[in-house]
């Protein structure tokens, strides 16, 4: 059973991102307050769960939460400043869109930059250990995910239905065949042997 609470006492926004790793599409960020009290049988980190359980603990912390909040960084942006830098911004976008100001902000991760003189802590493999850390890495996962079964249909060759624009080889061959969409990050190393994609 995964921790409710880090302070005990005081409102806490727990924080995540998915998509960091992918060759294609946006980092999204998520930021959710849950109540100081909460327990969920099935509630962890979203790499460890099934599709079908993400789905349905998702509806649940819509249900559940106190607030929270998802935000996005272009893989436009990405390129622009670097994917860690990214993951942060998205991270504070979610933030700012919360209708409640937390006290507490937990991260997932080991770094972060400090977000409206509000007290953090970063916590590496946070998301399997605090309830609204993993809450935010399932809202970040699920919304992603969404959005790149949606980007699919546009570009169908790639499989991002099922890759979500991780270097899988499929998709990696797909880049060799078909060159890279508006929505790959150029600045990533797309291919193992960095192919002269760009021309």
């Amino acid at each position: 059973m995964l921790i409710a609470s880090f302070s005990g006492d005081k409102i806490e926004a727990g924080c995540d991102e998915a998509g960091r790793g992918c060759l294609a599409g946006p980092v999204v960020a998520a930021a959710v307050i849950l109540p100081g009290d909460y327990k969920h049988k099935w509630l962890n980190d979203s790499k460890q769960l099934s599709k079908a359980r993400r789905e349905a603990l998702r509806d649940d912390i819509l249900r559940d939460a106190i607030d929270y909040a998802i935000a996005e960084v272009s893989n436009e942006e990405i390129d622009k400043i670097n994917i860690l830098k990214a993951s942060i911004a998205g991270m504070h976008r979610a933030l700012d869109k919360l209708k409640n100001r937390p006290e507490l902000i937990l991260i997932d991760g080991n770094k972060f930059i400090p977000y409206n003189g509000i007290r953090h802590h970063c916590i590496v493999k946070g998301d399997g250990k605090y309830l609204s850390i993993a809450a935010a890495s399932i809202l970040a996962k699920t919304w992603r995910d969404d959005l790149m079964k949606k980007l699919h249909n546009s570009h169908p060759e790639y499989g991002w239905d099922r890759n979500a624009g991780y270097p899988t080889k499929e998709h990696r061959q797909a880049i060799i065949k078909y060159g890279i969409t508006p929505y790959h990050r150029k600045s990533f190393r797309l291919l193992p042997s960095q192919l002269e994609l760009f021309e």
